[in-house]
């Protein structure tokens, strides 16, 4: 149920109760995980202007409908196929560590499907139901360390709850355009999930979501025994793949640069010992 139904009824209280809550700060929120070896910031308050329950329920129907669309084009890998049994293993490896960074990830069920298409794409909706395309492993050619940084970052994106949040500043957005009855309206946004549709997906993240899912991904695969390196050599890859028609999905929702590879070259020092330990456990 949507947070902002607990507010007082009235116009002027709730005006208060939901400018307080859209106008907090982007450091509040939930705890970082014990011993995390990078440093991000706090989620945003606006998460909280669209429940978690809802948004994952939401991307739990539009997933299979993918899958199933996919399967009727003979796109969807077989349980089989060796690119998606790697795939499957790599997020086995990962998975046990992703509760450090939301509770929620617990009861996830988690899902990783391979699609047979050019795109370089990848996806985790919320939820934890994961989606990789062919043309990200053939044609970056990519090595399962490498591999493991698109699925860590991707599944970044969901712990973080970066979907829940931007939907949310989009309805804080909406709401402060319109004071008068679509503030007298605010049960509605314990709907918005059930409109989702296809937004899961068009979503644009922020540089700051993308820097966050960029440094929690190299955490999450070093702890589960991938080389930290291979954040670098992967945006160096996507760097060179960019401009192509079949990136323009990934890239333009994730662009890449110099920047983006100092900063996961700089991190990758902090989260070393963690993949070190992680090699000698296994």
């Amino acid at each position: 149920m949507c947070k902002l139904c607990d507010l007082k009824t009235g116009p002027w209280s709730s005006r208060r109760a939901f400018l307080r809550v859209a106008g907090a700060s982007a450091t509040a929120a939930t705890v970082l995980p014990a011993q995390a070896q990078v440093e991000v910031g706090k989620s945003s308050q606006f998460r909280k202007l669209v429940s978690a329950e809802q948004i994952e329920a939401a991307a739990l129907q539009q997933y299979p409908q993918m899958m199933e669309q996919a399967r009727a084009q003979r796109a969807l890998a077989p349980d089989n196929h060796p690119q998606l049994l790697r795939l499957r293993g790599i997020a086995q490896r990962i998975i046990p560590h992703t509760p450090q960074w939301n509770s929620r990830a617990k009861q996830w069920r988690w899902e990783v499907n391979l699609i047979a298409s050019k795109q370089i794409n990848a996806f985790c909706m919320p939820g934890g139901k994961i989606a990789f395309y062919t043309g990200i492993l053939d044609q970056l050619q990519l090595s399962d360390d490498e591999a493991a940084m698109v699925m860590g970052h991707e599944m970044a994106h969901a712990l973080r709850e970066h979907a829940r949040e931007r939907l949310g500043k989009t309805q804080a957005t909406n709401l402060g355009l319109s004071l008068g009855a679509q503030l007298l309206g605010l049960g509605d946004l314990g709907n918005v999930a059930a409109r989702l549709g296809t937004q899961l997906l068009s979503l644009k993240f922020s540089r700051e979501d993308e820097s966050e899912a960029d440094l929690v991904g190299l955490e999450l695969a070093a702890r589960s025994a991938y080389q930290p390196q291979a954040g670098a050599t992967l945006w160096r890859k996507m760097a060179a793949a960019s401009g192509g028609a079949n990136s323009a999905n990934f890239l333009s929702t994730h662009p890449s640069g110099p920047d983006r590879v100092r900063v996961l070259e700089s991190n990758a020092p902090k989260v070393q010992g963690l993949y070190e330990q992680a090699r000698k456990a296994g």
